[in-house]
């Protein structure tokens, strides 16, 4: 992750997470594997999902399902999206890792 856009996932999790907090989200503020921030959400249950920003597409995440993700462009419902997530709970299993590799994506269309 280049400089800027952990910049950028940075403070978007960080106003994220001041948000669920105001909902009573618990939401703390990390530093996962290859220094890339996160952002620990802890749901009905008392289960721990990490919500990460994918810069490319301007996503929070929390898995690699359609419904795990949701726009960064707009906070509030991203706030919502995600403590009706936390409410409902967390999905069974493992947190999948959503990766989406834009250069290959890019590389594929070049003439």
């Amino acid at each position: 992750m280049n400089e800027r856009q952990y910049a950028y996932a940075h403070r978007a999790l960080t106003m994220l997470g001041d948000e669920l907090t105001k909902r009573d989200v618990p939401a703390v503020l990390v530093v996962a594997e290859a220094g890339r921030p996160g952002l620990d959400v802890t749901d009905s249950r008392l289960r721990v999902r990490r919500v990460f920003v994918h810069p490319g597409f301007c996503w929070f995440y929390w898995g690699d399902q359609s419904d795990e993700r949701v726009t960064c462009l707009r906070l509030g419902t991203a706030v919502e999206r995600i403590a009706q997530a936390t409410r409902d709970g967390w999905r069974e299993g493992e947190q999948g890792e959503l990766r989406i590799d834009l250069h290959r994506i890019v590389d594929a269309y070049r003439v």
